[in-house]
């Protein structure tokens, strides 16, 4: 486990190098000259930023005082979504640079073949001979082009093509990379979208049609996302009036010392039928157990491979699978193994790979988080290989899947592609 552990990180190290020696190459060494300043500031940018970034990476796990870790984390997080959107627009503009460099090519020709053609001659009366000799031309009006090569003068010469072309591809990778993450930072800074599904159960009963759930998960309060996050996060929900609240896990990204003040607005929640509570992976990065109790303090209800009884239905909860690690992994049949199957199951699992488990165990509903959606497109693409559903209500036989793309972020305060939501579950009984 060791050798591979090293393995992956040698790899990693290298894809990351040769990726900010390939962004050092096209937006410092194609566009500045040797010696000058911009050179020597770029290079040392190109050293001391991905370090910041690794610093912000592990910090929080290397038990550093709270404070550098957001010192590190702004500039650290959003370097590592800057260098992602840099690399691709560059690559984009590796296909833009021969058709800027033809283009140039083609006014330049068309310059030099102006330029070329003989000058008008001047009439007889105007010309300088005429002028010299005495002529009765007005002088006053007589205009004369005087070349550099009669004055001595030498003309600045233009940047060459090729050093023109660079600097334009750089100047537009870094708008539109610039651009990109300035709007994702600021679809997560203003807070969740409100999201709202109706989900038809066979089993429900009519009393408990139009029940509704409020699901929020990847809050991810950490070193960037604080107490006013999680205001907002509170008033968006107690705003729906929901009947019952689901927290599905990734609350947090440190410890409860750090992170208590900000997760004391959770406080002010309110639902008909409470509020619940399932743990996510990296909570266990951040020690499960001790949040556990602490959301207890906070008037949420933990279900650590637990069910409970609501009006019409059965709301079960499970650990999440990096508890196994700890020997706290899910366990279905302590939560769903002695229940009557008559009644409808909603259940709270953080990770949407669970769902095979789930429809095992005739679940009617799980509610999921964990994918963020992808995040930061074109993380999509990945968090749809890499889980059954990544965003969006799907079905599993009789068993239905809802996975919510998170309130939050992790890493890098963006999003892309992938706005944060809170997602309003209303139940449908069938025969109402």
């Amino acid at each position: 486990m060791a050798v591979l552990f090293a393995l992956v990180a040698f790899a990693v190290v290298g894809l990351l190098s040769g990726v900010h020696w390939y962004l050092w190459r096209r937006l410092v060494g194609d566009t500045t000259a040797r010696g000058g300043l911009a050179r020597r500031v770029g290079t040392v940018a190109a050293v001391v930023l991905p370090l910041i970034s690794v610093g912000a990476l592990v910090s929080g796990r290397a038990g550093a005082p709270f404070a550098l870790q957001q010192a590190l984390a702004w500039p650290g997080y959003l370097w590592l979504a800057l260098v992602l959107y840099l690399t691709l627009a560059l690559l984009v503009g590796e296909a833009v640079r021969p058709l800027l460099r033809r283009w140039l090519e083609r006014r330049d020709a068309a310059g030099l073949a102006q330029s070329a053609e003989p000058p008008a001659a001047l009439p007889a009366e105007r010309s300088p001979v005429a002028v010299c000799a005495g002529t009765e031309a007005d002088t006053d009006t007589v205009t004369e082009t005087v070349t550099e090569a009669e004055t001595g003068a030498v003309a600045t010469p233009p940047p060459s093509r090729r050093l023109f072309v660079a600097r334009t591809v750089a100047v537009g990778a870094a708008t539109v990379a610039a651009g990109t993450v300035g709007y994702g930072t600021y679809s997560v800074l203003r807070g969740p979208r409100l999201k709202r599904v109706t989900v038809p159960l066979a089993k429900l009963p009519r009393q408990a049609h139009g029940f509704r759930i409020a699901v929020v998960s990847d809050i991810h309060l950490g070193p960037i996302l604080g107490r006013a996050h999680t205001r907002r996060i509170v008033e968006t929900i107690n705003r729906t009036n929901p009947d019952m609240i689901a927290v599905v896990g990734d609350l947090v990204d440190g410890s409860v010392a750090d992170l208590g003040p900000a997760a004391e607005p959770l406080r002010e929640l309110r639902a008909r039928h409470g509020s619940y509570f399932v743990t996510g992976n990296h909570e266990y990065f951040s020690g499960a157990a001790q949040w556990v109790d602490h959301v207890r303090e906070l008037g949420l209800r933990p279900l650590e491979n637990q069910r409970t009884e609501l009006g019409g239905f059965d709301l079960a909860g499970v650990n999440d699978v990096a508890g196994e690690d700890e020997g706290e992994g899910p366990d279905f049949k302590a939560a769903l193994g002695d229940r009557d199957p008559a009644r409808a199951c909603v259940l709270l699992a953080h990770q949407p790979v669970v769902i095979h488990d789930a429809v095992d165990h005739g679940v009617d509903l799980q509610l999921s988080g964990h994918t963020h959606g992808g995040q930061m497109w074109p993380g999509n693409y990945v968090a749809q290989l890499a889980n059954p559903t990544a965003a969006g209500l799907e079905r599993y036989g009789d068993t239905q899947l809802y996975v919510t793309r998170g309130a939050g972020a992790w890493g890098p305060p963006v999003r892309v592609g992938a706005p944060p939501d809170i997602t309003v579950v209303e139940l449908a009984a069938t025969g109402a």
